[in-house]
């Protein structure tokens, strides 16, 4: 893997004209089938296989002349104070508003008050339905217009008319100004980890090419795909935090490369050969995450992920390919400023001589850092802290993390209705209105649909399905049967007393489905309960039953890539655990802040309530792979300092000084992203960006930088343990580079296999410089040359050879 990636990087170093020309093309093309694809329409949540869902099926097959899921409105009246809406003049007004609307574009009926009785007992509410031929996404502006201007004309009679129902509901846009500040958190996040602002620009100009790109190409195919505006917000999203992330890992190898000495393009080969190995399974446990959003079953949920997985498909091509070929372009500016030519060849330092003796015999020394990247800086000095107290960190952060799940258990699941929109939206202010006047159940109906096709007598059973379900606790009323033209089908609408999200109304969906079983064995009638509301409900829990399958497909599947690529078993199950108690805080963060309503003012929420049903599902497989990622961006790090000679114990801190804070940025502007979308105001993009963003600051903070370097600390050698039968049955990977090793820099002049490997016990060397000589030049055969020990003597300069520390082999 890491010869390959060598290989790519290097050739798009070489032919970095026809890569950002390839790139530039791409752009192009994907922006210009934006811009003439049709708009994509958003479409009602479906749940194939649910009993409502089976329901409303039933009723298009039964009443094709109406829709069952077609856009309705409710207009809400309301009488100046002291006053009643069915006074004459009030009366006037509410019907010449309703006369308006008949005959009106796309309009299929219009209910009157006064005749239907849909007044409230004190006098002052009334409302009527309007009900569409089409759904709520296919609705013209026209007909929408048609709809204010109706309950305009009441209000200027002086009464107070308010809009609910699906007609009004508006498509998010993707955008704005939070996103913008989360952005710019990120630029100078990438400012102050690269020291550089070329550099930063770089990967911020790549991200923003994969985002384009992907968000392109959702919006050119939303119609032939069915692709919604939350497909296109996640592909922003995802596209834009993992772009930034990957090639902020791929320039920082780069210039630590260049910091070591080697030339431009093998640094380049090489920063895309190892960093871009993490790159690629990083990349990939997170497309195996979001595409296993399909094992789900919801259609809308499934289009999600794999719109996600293309965008980081499309990250990981950009952050391989072309982020080396603007290296090509930029190579002195984005190189750090005292990168020195020539440490590649240096004699190994005094320290590196002296081994310690936790290294494992036969090992080679570690590489030696370069020396900016040698000082201890805030991440040496954490591992540092942890290593020297595992167990008290590893409890501490543990019962942390712990602590703020506590609030998960009390998870409460729903989908947004009116009731969670901002209280200045008149759908809000609608549903206040009909609460007030007919009870907190009348916003969310059931529908009780009666299948008679193989029943006898079927008055009588209509009648006693009536009565059957009149006779359920929590039923405030239920309506006259309406029949289908032949007769062999009735729908009763069913009005609960609590709130449609309330766990009452739940349980009387349940109480009905069980009353109602009864009639069913003794009519033969096939009666289902359908409904926003029992749609919902069914939603919810097909989310919770589908929860542990989900689960067990992708941590089964990324347990077992991240075995091939740590070659370990107990790193990948100590990588899926604490993932675990990662995305356990962040429920409870929003439990707490979605349900109990803390911080909710700061964060722009105005409605407390249950959180949306797909986001467990859905935080789950996104936060997995994130997790993954930072997982394998620091350990590989960790193990390449393992496998090349270090302790168990100087393998983390090696892997810290090189990654530490390169995962602390990059967890930093994932974070920041994610916030940036909390400011919209989609009730779904809200609860993804605030759990999303609680979720990956626990995981790289907490779990990646505390709790895993404790129990690596903890399990010593025994973390890195294979059994032999799966050391030869797994692929060796080469993530870490090992066979890069043996590569030779491109600013060295003599290659490693051309210098006899000598060992040099514990003895000082003195670090002099060597005359400018010229090794002569003479060929060695391909042979093993033993290895000599050098007496425990002084060496005279010119009786040590130079060698390119850290590439020979034992």
């Amino acid at each position: 893997m890491a010869t390959f990636l060598y290989r790519i990087g290097r050739w798009a170093f070489r032919r970095r004209r026809l890569v950002s020309g390839v790139w530039l093309g791409v752009l192009v093309v994907a922006v210009v089938a934006a811009a003439v694809a049709p708009e994509g329409k958003e479409e009602d949540l479906s749940m194939p296989g649910t009993e409502s869902q089976k329901a409303f099926d039933l009723l298009d097959k039964r009443f094709p002349q109406s829709n069952s899921q077609g856009a309705e409105a409710r207009l809400v009246f309301r009488a100046p104070d002291g006053q009643r809406v069915t006074a004459r003049e009030n009366r006037a007004a509410v019907e010449d508003a309703l006369g308006s609307l008949d005959g009106g574009d796309q309009v299929a009926s219009t209910t009157d008050p006064y005749e239907t009785g849909d007044v409230s007992e004190d006098g002052t509410i009334a409302y009527s339905t309007i009900t569409y031929t089409a759904d709520a996404v296919d609705l013209t502006e026209p007909a929408k217009s048609a709809l204010e201007d109706a309950a305009s004309q009441a209000r200027e009679a002086g009464l107070t008319v308010e809009i609910g129902g699906s007609a009004l509901d508006a498509e998010e846009e993707p955008g704005g100004t939070t996103e913008i500040i989360g952005v710019v958190v990120a630029a100078v996040v990438l400012v102050l980890a690269l020291g550089s602002v070329v550099a930063a620009g770089l990967s911020l100009l790549t991200a923003f090419v994969g985002v384009a790109i992907a968000f392109g190409l959702v919006s050119a195919l939303a119609v032939p795909l069915g692709l919604t505006s939350t497909v296109a917000i996640l592909a922003l999203m995802l596209g834009l935090a993992v772009g930034i992330d990957y090639t902020l890992f791929i320039t920082s190898r780069f210039r630590d490369e260049r910091a070591r000495g080697s030339e431009p393009e093998e640094a380049a080969g090489r920063a895309v050969g190892t960093a871009g190995s993490a790159v690629v399974f990083a990349g990939a446990t997170v497309f195996i995450a979001l595409v296993g959003l399909g094992v789900v079953g919801i259609p809308e949920l499934t289009r999600i992920g794999m719109g996600g997985a293309g965008a980081v498909a499309l990250a990981v091509l950009v952050a391989l390919t072309l982020v080396p070929a603007l290296f090509g372009h930029f190579a002195k500016r984005v190189s750090p400023a005292r990168a020195k030519p020539g440490v590649w060849g240096r004699p190994l330092s005094r320290a590196v001589r002296k081994a310690p003796s936790s290294r494992r015999p036969g090992s080679e020394p570690p590489h030696p850092a370069p020396t900016a990247a040698g000082r201890a800086g805030l991440a040496t000095r954490w591992a540092r802290f942890v290593l020297r107290r595992p167990a008290a960190v590893l409890l501490i952060a543990g019962l942390g993390l712990g602590a703020v799940a506590v609030p998960a258990l009390g998870l409460e699941l729903g989908l947004p209705g009116d009731e969670s929109k901002s209280a200045q939206t008149t759908q809000r202010r609608a549903y206040d209105l009909l609460s007030e006047g007919f009870g907190p159940g009348f916003n969310g109906p059931l529908t009780v649909v009666v299948d008679m096709s193989e029943v006898t007598d079927a008055p009588a059973t209509t009648d006693l399905v009536v009565t059957t379900v009149r006779g359920v606790d929590g039923v405030a009323s239920v309506g006259d049967p309406v029949l289908s033209r032949t007769k062999d089908t009735a729908v009763l609408t069913v009005v609960p007393r609590t709130a449609p999200n309330s766990g009452e109304t739940k349980d009387l969906v349940h109480a009905i489905r069980g009353a109602v079983s009864g009639v069913e064995a003794d009519t033969g009638a096939g009666i289902l309960v359908t409904g926003t509301t029992a749609l919902n409900i069914d939603i919810s829990e097909a989310m919770s039953d589908a929860l542990i399958p989900y689960l067990t497909v992708v941590i089964g599947l990324a347990v077992l890539l991240l075995t091939v690529v740590f070659r370990s078993v107990l790193v990948p199950v100590k990588a899926a655990l604490g993932f675990l108690l990662s995305v356990g805080a962040a429920f409870g963060v929003l439990v707490a802040v979605f349900q109990w309503g803390w911080a909710a003012d700061l964060l722009g929420i105005e409605q407390t309530g249950p959180v949306m049903s797909l986001m467990p599902v859905l935080i789950i497989g996104i936060v997995f792979g994130l997790a993954m990622d930072y997982e394998v961006f620091l350990f590989t790090r960790v193990r390449e300092e393992y496998v090349h000679g270090a302790a168990p114990g100087e393998a983390i801190v090696g892997g810290f000084r090189h990654s530490g804070r390169v995962v602390a940025a990059a967890a930093t502007i994932m974070v920041s992203v994610f916030a940036g979308f909390i400011g919209m105001s989609s009730p779904t993009i809200q609860t993804m960006g605030v759990g999303l963003a609680a979720a990956v600051a626990f995981d790289a903070f907490v779990v990646r930088m505390a709790i895993a370097p404790a129990v690596l600390a903890l399990l010593g050698h025994r973390a890195w343990w294979l059994p032999p039968i799966l050391s030869r049955v797994l692929p060796h990977v080469d993530i870490e580079g090992e066979k890069l090793s043996t590569r030779a820099p491109g600013s060295a002049t003599v290659s490693a296999a051309a210098v006899p490997v000598v060992t040099v016990p514990d003895t000082t060397v003195p670090d002099t410089t060597v005359p400018d000589t010229t090794v002569p030049d003479t060929t060695v055969p391909d042979t093993t040359v033993p290895d000599t020990t050098v007496p425990d003597a002084t060496v005279p300069d010119a009786a040590v050879p130079r060698l390119p520390v850290g590439r020979h082999r034992h």
